[in-house]
């Protein structure tokens, strides 16, 4: 059986969290780590937009300095994202086409939202991938992750959300809603179409970081029929960080000034 290296539920702010991806994602390329998957949260919350979005557009950015939210782009696509440090756990897998990982996106996202929807299940949700929304997964019809990638040289990195909580209220005074769109229209909106593990759950005992992580972990595992092996980062990876994070902090990508 294929092992993977697993690093484990840990906690940083934004920049932290996009540049640990993205430096695990290049040693890959390079063959100078396994495939790896890694589960994280964000203190303090933040916004993370797409690679290909606006700032202006999508984000109230005075709101967001306000309430002491971070906003980091991201290398992958996808839209803006409300990233709660009590409302998630994150994904990310990087990975190798053909090792199990189909090259077909659709088929790729499937594949790797897989080892969510058997997570789900272990908490007794009855969760699927969404039939227009490939990667989003749902329950009862509602979004309760949403997942984004990235593929560079055959190998991709998807992470993604797994959503805990949230306060759609709070979600919509960082995110901007469209011209002529009344805010408490959106907020509703959101009740009625995104779901949460708090909401589904009746068993209490159920609710917890950790358990949900170690169904994750043994979901994703199921998944892929490999075994996750603990590990930290090298160091090799660990003394390229500085030079990641310093980027995804910078005004020149956050606003993609040439």
């Amino acid at each position: 059986m294929n092992k993977w290296r697993l690093i484990d539920l840990s906690t940083h702010d934004a920049f932290t969290n996009m540049a640990i991806d993205e430096v695990i994602f290049n040693a890959r390329i390079q063959d100078e780590v396994p495939n790896t998957i890694r589960f994280y949260r964000w203190k303090p919350s933040a916004v993370s937009i797409g690679r290909n979005q606006s700032v202006a557009v999508e984000v109230d950015v005075d709101a967001c300095k306000s309430l002491g939210i971070d906003i980091v782009r991201r290398i992958t696509g996808g839209g803006a994202v409300y990233h709660d440090y009590e409302g998630e756990i994150t994904y990310s897998i990087i990975a190798r086409e053909g090792e199990g990982i189909p090259k077909d996106i659709d088929e790729s996202f499937r594949k790797l939202c897989r080892g969510i929807i058997l997570a789900l299940r272990k908490l007794g949700l009855e969760a699927e991938h969404g039939v227009f929304h490939c990667p989003s997964i749902f329950v009862k019809n509602r979004k309760i992750s949403g997942n984004a990638q990235v593929r560079k040289k055959g190998v991709i990195l998807q992470h993604g959300t797994i959503l805990f909580d949230y306060d759609p209220s709070l979600m919509y005074s960082v995110l901007k809603v469209r011209d002529g769109v009344k805010k408490e229209k959106v907020v509703r909106s959101v009740y009625q179409k995104v779901t949460t593990i708090k909401q589904e759950i009746s068993d209490k005992s159920k609710i917890k970081m950790d358990l949900v992580k170690k169904y994750l972990v043994d979901g994703f595992q199921e998944a892929f029929n490999v075994s996750f092996e603990v590990g930290n980062l090298e160091v090799f990876e660990k003394n390229r960080l500085h030079q990641s994070i310093e980027k995804f902090s910078s005004k020149k990508w956050l606003y993609r000034i040439e």
